[in-house]
């Protein structure tokens, strides 16, 4: 560091403030003060970010002020990120400065002011590790929603103050990441897919193996919402059914499991397993069946399958209540679902083609119901899952695609056209598309893609 002149202004302003007692006392206060934001800062990056799904939803629909705040900072978290390391660092950096350049007024040209201010780093770089890094994560990680919220107020600001900082480092980040990814090459799924394809035309593999293995490849992509059953096609039933109409529910259904509801579908009570009343098929009209419900499982929209399939095995369960961002109920998914993205249908004594009702007409063209998913769209009709994924918004449905690219409900006889698809609404109701013909344009032999 260049030790300024003493003939110099700022060095006699400097020198005569640092003999008043009450400068040592305002320069302590200042670095205790920054000491203590430092901490704060470091904190809440814990605790932000230690903040778990469901205590982010309940934020995103609360009217307490910081949990507002807090739910519109990590709907960024990357810019969130960025703004907390540079205002923890911009902090810090004052710490050092303020103290550095004090002690080198008061030292002056003793002789030792190598050595004296080599010590004051040393002291100051520990008491901003152990006060302003350590403790305050600790306490943060045991106290992450008290500590968000304390300091929800001071990054909304320091957000919108840094905006433009933060925003040119994400960048650099962003190309940085960019060059480092194409100096890897990591195979797609898509990639593994047409790879597969080739074995097939080759003979190395047969048409059943590649649907297996492909299952395999795709396996880790899907969430659960791309393969549930939606809640308008979920069989459930009411806790306040009598025992004998339960029965004969029961008969009719075919099904092992069923949820219980209480008043609304969004109420799920818990599940029936139809082998827990097989003791009572005798009892009266009265019997109390509902102490034989086994508690749900629920699980987001947003959920892996095969993290999924690894909770199922280790619950020992075979069916979760799907709920979507605000608490309701958004689908039934079970065991067999998520096994049949591996292995393919799997039919028992009591499925029927209606479960995906639709008929081929000839080899490029098909009726479809509008509530078939499109991840059994693509299954039957061999297409690539990815295909839609630019346009299909949050729509996991055949209809809700069409609703998507067309913008609004179309009429019957109406046409829609995505690629090689030639979408043909059948029938329609005031609220939804309940059946379409689809046609596929036989793809062209270069590249394989068509444009929008």
């Amino acid at each position: 560091m260049e030790v300024p002149p003493e003939d110099s202004l700022p060095f006699h302003l400097l020198a005569t403030v640092a003999s008043e007692p009450s400068f040592f006392i305002a320069v302590g206060l200042i670095v205790l003060g920054l000491l203590f934001l430092s901490g704060l800062i470091s904190g809440s990056e814990v605790a932000f970010f230690s903040l778990t799904h469901n205590q982010m939803r309940d934020f995103n629909v609360s009217d307490d002020l910081n949990e507002k705040r807090i739910a519109k900072l990590l709907h960024h978290p990357k810019r969130l990120l960025a703004t907390i390391l540079i205002l923890n660092n911009l902090v810090n950096i004052f710490i050092i400065t303020i103290s550095t350049y004090t002690a080198w007024q008061i030292v002056g040209d003793q002789g030792e002011e190598g050595i004296i201010i080599a010590s004051l780093t040393t002291i100051i770089t520990a008491l901003i590790i152990f006060f302003g890094e350590i403790i305050p994560k600790v306490y943060a990680n045991h106290n992450s929603i008290s500590f968000a919220k304390v300091t929800s107020g001071l990054l909304m600001f320091s957000y919108g103050f840094l905006k433009p900082v933060s925003w040119f480092l994400m960048s650099v980040n962003n190309l940085i990441e960019q060059r480092v990814k194409k100096k890897g090459y990591n195979l797609s799924v898509e990639e593994i897919n047409q790879a597969l394809e080739i074995s097939v035309e080759k003979e190395e593999v047969t048409e059943e193996e590649k649907g297996i293995l492909k299952g395999i490849v795709n396996f880790g992509t899907l969430s659960v919402k791309q393969v549930m059953k939606s809640r308008m096609d979920i069989t459930a039933y009411d806790k306040e059914t009598d025992f004998h109409e339960l029965m004969n529910q029961i008969n009719k259904n075919g099904y092992s499991r069923i949820p219980v509801f209480s008043e609304t579908i969004d109420k799920i009570e818990g599940i029936l397993y139809i082998k827990d009343l097989l003791p009572h098929i005798d009892k009266g009209e009265n019997f109390n069946w509902q102490k034989l419900l086994r508690p749900a499982f629920f699980i987001p929209e947003s959920k892996k399958i095969d993290d999924l399939f690894k909770d199922f095995q280790e619950k020992q369960v075979h069916i979760a209540v799907v709920i979507d961002e605000y608490g309701g109920t958004s689908g039934l998914i079970t065991m067999e679902d998520v096994i049949e993205e591996i292995v393919g249908e799997i039919n028992d004594e009591f499925d029927d083609d209606r479960d995906i009702a639709y008929n081929k007409l000839d080899n490029n063209t098909y009726i479809f119901e509008g509530k078939t998913s499109l991840n059994d769209f693509c299954k039957i009709t061999h297409s690539d899952i990815t295909t839609f994924d630019r346009v299909k918004g949050e729509s996991e449905s055949l209809g809700g695609l069409v609703l998507e690219l067309n913008s609004k409900l179309p009429g019957a006889g109406e046409k829609i056209t995505y690629q090689n698809f030639v979408f043909t609404v059948v029938a329609v109701d005031l609220r939804r598309i309940k059946r379409l013909r689809v046609h596929i344009k036989p793809e062209k032999s270069n590249a394989g893609k068509f444009e929008d």
